[in-house]
């Protein structure tokens, strides 16, 4: 997945990390994120503006720091009721039982 600069930028801006030198390395972390996300939960537009996308781009976010600060085996663990929380909506919402631009 080719990570768009406005994500790199969202998750820079939430770390606090002003410098260019470990973009790449970012850019990876987030679309293997990205990539986690879309299998546990479903598909999702990252850039998207409703509720599903909002939430699927937050564990984004909050897997890549996680892998940042090298300790995403705890990950699943702190985020397990999101992580099934938005793949039952998404489920859900595939099949139109729920409005999911809320």
């Amino acid at each position: 997945m080719m990570v768009s600069d406005k994500l790199l930028q969202a998750f820079k801006g939430r770390m606090h990390i002003s410098h260019s030198g470990e973009d790449d390395n970012l850019k990876e972390l987030l679309s293997f994120s990205v990539a986690y996300v879309e299998d546990k939960c479903g598909s999702f537009d990252i850039d998207g503006e409703n509720n599903i996308d909002k939430r699927a781009r937050e564990l984004v976010l909050e897997r890549t720091r996680y892998a940042y600060n090298d300790a995403v085996e705890y990950f699943d663990d702190n985020f397990q009721s999101d992580i099934l929380g938005l793949g039952l909506d998404m489920t859900f919402a595939k099949e139109g039982e729920t409005d999911e631009t809320v």
